[in-house]
């Protein structure tokens, strides 16, 4: 596996992304940006929530003792819980919160997971996307709506503070042969194709073969400045991995 990749906040905020990568492996974690006068129950925000999984997970994953991926992000959510379960409620719903996607290779295959909508683009002569699409079928999108759908049967899950919703992740295999090319974006950095419809997935993981990674960073904030009605965030964290075999 040869990986490259490029992290970069929105303009004028902190970076909520977190991108690690190691031989055989990738991991990305894009936190979730708390509303305007939500009361978290936490000190700490979602960039220090994703360092702090994405650097367990990370640190997992270096150890190559094969466990399964959502054994690892189960036991790096529990590891995360208990560094600041003495400061923190950590029963509060709106807890800081992650999407996780991660890539290893073992032997013959590479394994994928996805936790939520960060999704991961693979070539094996055809296309393929892996997304966790639950966040874009719930019955409200009000504030209180969400806050019952979060980590909840019937709604979407995500890394916070429940070891157990590493299990509702998505997972899967692919074999090594005739598997080209893949990439591992934040939601930040696939808007060309899910917000703006400017490409389409195959067209976006070309592009980001040709012309790299900041490149494709560069191409979704022209976007973004230009979008017109926009509605929520007009940027976004954008992380953009591009892995070839």
């Amino acid at each position: 596996m040869q990986v490259s990749y490029v992290s970069e906040a929105t303009p004028g905020r902190e970076n909520e992304d977190f991108v690690a990568a190691g031989p055989g492996w990738v991991v990305l974690l894009d936190g979730a940006t708390a509303p305007a006068g939500v009361e978290s129950g936490c000190r700490h925000d979602p960039a220090w929530l994703v360092r702090r999984l994405g650097g367990w997970i990370a640190a997992l994953l270096a150890l190559e003792d094969g466990k399964p991926l959502p054994d690892l992000v189960a036991e790096a959510i529990k590891e995360t819980g208990e560094a600041h379960t003495g400061t923190c409620d950590l029963q509060n719903p709106d807890s800081p919160s992650a999407t996780v996607s991660l890539l290893r290779r073992r032997g013959e295959v590479v394994e994928w997971f996805v936790l939520a909508d960060s999704p991961i683009v693979i070539d094996v002569g055809e296309v393929r996307v892996f997304r966790d699409d639950r966040v874009d079928h719930l019955p409200s999108y009000t504030l209180e709506g969400v806050r019952r759908s979060r980590n909840s049967p019937g709604g979407f899950w995500v890394a916070s503070t429940k070891p157990e919703a590493a299990y509702e992740g998505l997972t899967g295999e692919v074999p090594v042969a005739g598997l080209r090319r893949a990439a591992v974006l934040s939601d930040g950095a696939s808007r060309l194709v899910e917000r703006f419809g400017l490409l389409e997935w195959d067209e976006l993981l070309q592009f980001l073969d040709e012309e790299g990674p900041r490149e494709l960073v560069r191409r979704t904030r022209e976007a973004e400045a230009s979008a017109t009605g926009v509605r929520g965030k007009r940027y976004d964290d954008a992380t953009a991995v591009l892995v070839r075999f």
